[in-house]
């Protein structure tokens, strides 16, 4: 299967920008993953979709300000690093730019000397093992002195951080947001637990992997990134127990996603694992567990858009998604949201 095979035309003006100040209020296209029609509504409406008794599965990882924008000791350039992944004893795995200036013993200043970094080894992809001195609590001066990394295509600076953030985030270590995530208010969580749909949390945090592109023309030859993911028995309990009493397991974006399939056995049944995943899901996957999908829309030609096509058809997604474009729905991380039922 090629690449190729999940093109689509993309106007720029329909890559959102900024989020909507009422998360609630995007639009929601509702696709019928049998049929292939289409509804629009609002996303609030999502609610009518939702019957007593399903779970819907949703990922509570929050975003780090892992974006650190400071100076090279010694001559004063300008130098960005990227937290991808905590390794311990204050070091970070991170990407760093420009690259091609940042060796080994290389030192950097933050925040007028609040935040202090080495590199101290470069790895085989280019990614930089990075210590880092401070006082105090890292997780604190982070706050002070790091940016939201947004996606490459969202240009405009984001003036709340916390609009980057779902509102039932809690553990943090993402280098991205979760983003179908981002439509849900405390108010509408709240109407759909009265509805009597369960609520499951679990976490996957989203590595910036998550924007490659695929390179290769194949995509079985694509290698797919790696990122932590952890449920708990809390979780796999009330998971579970929807499927077994006949409900559907909705998940609440790729992320929830990609952490259920890694986790369910072959009769769909989950238990409580923490690990690593870099499971790539593409048309011709058989789900074990998700009946159906709350997502955004995706770029063309990248594994998100592959994985939602092995729910629904590639022939069914492409065509909602020419739809989105006639109908001028926004796309990206805080676009608007599909719903895959």
């Amino acid at each position: 299967m090629k690449v190729t095979d999940f093109d689509f035309y993309l106007p720029k003006e329909l890559i959102a920008q900024h989020p909507l100040k009422q998360r609630d209020e995007a639009r929601l296209m509702v696709l019928d993953k049998e049929t292939g029609k289409v509804e629009h509504r609002v996303f609030k409406d999502i609610i009518d979709y939702l019957n007593p008794g399903d779970c819907l599965v949703l990922n509570d990882t929050r975003v780090l300000p892992a974006r650190l924008i400071g100076k090279k000791e010694g001559t004063g350039g300008k130098m960005e690093i990227l937290l991808l992944k905590r390794n311990g004893d204050n070091t970070w795995e991170t990407l760093v730019k420009p690259g091609k200036r940042a060796r080994v013993g290389d030192r950097f200043d933050f925040g007028d000397g609040e935040l202090k970094a080495e590199i101290s080894q470069i790895k085989e992809d280019g990614n930089r093992i990075v210590k880092f001195e401070y006082e105090g609590i890292f997780e604190e001066v982070l706050d002070r002195l790091g940016q939201m990394p947004l996606p490459p295509y969202i240009k405009e600076k984001l003036k709340d951080k916390e609009m980057y953030q779902t509102v039932y985030s809690k553990e943090e270590g993402s280098a991205a947001a979760p983003t179908a995530g981002l439509h849900f208010t405390e108010d509408l969580l709240q109407k759909i637990e009265e509805k009597g749909v369960k609520l499951a949390f679990l976490t996957l945090h989203v590595g910036i992997g998550t924007f490659r592109p695929v390179k290769v023309e194949n995509i079985e030859d694509h290698d797919m990134h790696s990122e932590y993911y952890r449920m708990s028995r809390k979780t796999a309990d009330i998971i579970n127990g929807a499927r077994k009493n006949g409900h559907s397991v909705i998940s609440v974006g790729t992320t929830s996603c990609r952490t259920l399939e890694t986790i369910a056995d072959e009769n769909g049944e989950v238990r409580e694992q923490s690990g690593w995943t870099d499971i790539f899901i593409y048309p011709g996957y058989k789900y074990k567990i998700v009946d159906k999908l709350i997502t955004n829309f995706h770029l063309p030609q990248s594994t998100l858009i592959m994985l939602v096509s092995a729910l629904c058809g590639r022939e069914n997604i492409l065509n909602a998604y020419q739809e989105a474009v006639k109908n001028r729905y926004r796309f990206f991380s805080f676009g608007d949201a599909m719903f895959i039922k």
